[in-house]
């Protein structure tokens, strides 16, 4: 076995031992990461350096220490493109990513106006920019934080906006305009325990969203109501107990027909898309 794959089984073990559930793939991304090479390269690699084991160790001695993954590497991979993240600002998860993947099959207008609600990192809308390259995309959060990476991480065509989304007249100027509206916004219900890595290093601003997680879905229904051109399409992210809840905050708008309970790539719950018709 080379040297490498010492390593890597080792780190394995060490990560398992902490209760790392992804053990195996972690360690095999941390040795990647600190080596400098894609992960798929690992098996051609004998002898990575001579300082390579130093600093592989530290990597790992972090995550064991349930530090997140993307805190250590700085970047998180989410569809088409990889974003840069730490402290401050929400990590986007795989599980957004059934809710990018709907986005993206959507039939859209030339030049769309698509707003991306609780950007965080901004990932969603560099997606979006990047499967729409004519669109105009806003994308909008309350965090200064959050939006410094989020600055890093999208084009010059997405513009930023420092905003309460739970604002009555949030983007007021694009009423009846916006071709498609999506959001993950904070929905997990207060008290719900939570992993190490979440609890400790997620900011709580992005992870709750009231007492039931619904607290900032409520006022979202309500912007998609106002903003939203008639056919324009909502899609927006739950906790995985509050689908048919959301479903029908939507509804009860009035303004939506089509309105479908979603999936993740897990099978659980995870979002819910309807379109517009006519406004109130």
């Amino acid at each position: 076995m080379s040297s490498l794959r010492q390593a890597i089984a080792a780190a394995t073990a060490t990560l398992a031992e902490a209760g790392i559930d992804s053990a195996a793939t972690d360690a095999e991304l941390l040795a990647a990461h600190v080596a400098g090479l894609g992960r798929g390269r690992l098996a051609l690699v004998d002898d990575p350096g001579i300082d390579f084991g130093d600093r592989y160790e530290q990597a790992v001695r972090r995550r064991a220490r349930r530090i997140p993954l993307q805190h250590i590497t700085g970047t998180a991979a989410f569809g088409p493109v990889e974003v840069r993240v730490g402290p401050g600002v929400f990590i986007p998860r795989p599980e957004t990513e059934a809710m990018l993947e709907w986005a993206c099959a959507q039939k859209l207008p030339p030049r769309p106006l698509i707003v991306d609600l609780c950007t965080g990192s901004g990932a969603i809308a560099a997606a979006m920019a990047a499967r729409f390259p004519d669109a105009r995309v806003v994308a909008v959060d309350d965090d200064p934080a959050a939006l410094e990476y989020a600055a890093g991480n999208v084009s010059a065509a997405v513009e930023l906006l420092r905003a309460d989304v739970t604002a009555a007249e949030l983007l007021d100027n694009l009423a009846g305009t916006v071709d498609l509206m999506v959001a993950n916004p904070p929905y997990i219900p207060l008290g719900v325990p939570l992993e190490a890595e979440v609890a400790e290093h997620d900011p709580e601003h992005a992870l709750f969203g009231g007492v039931d997680g619904l607290e900032v879905i409520r006022p979202i229904a309500g912007h998609a109501a106002r903003l939203l051109r008639p056919g324009g399409l909502l899609a927006v992210e739950h906790d995985d107990t509050t689908s048919a809840a959301t479903a029908e905050i939507i509804a009860a708008t009035g303004v939506f027909h089509d309105v479908t309970p979603r999936c993740d790539l897990t099978g659980r719950h995870r979002f819910v898309t309807a379109r517009a018709g006519a406004r109130r």
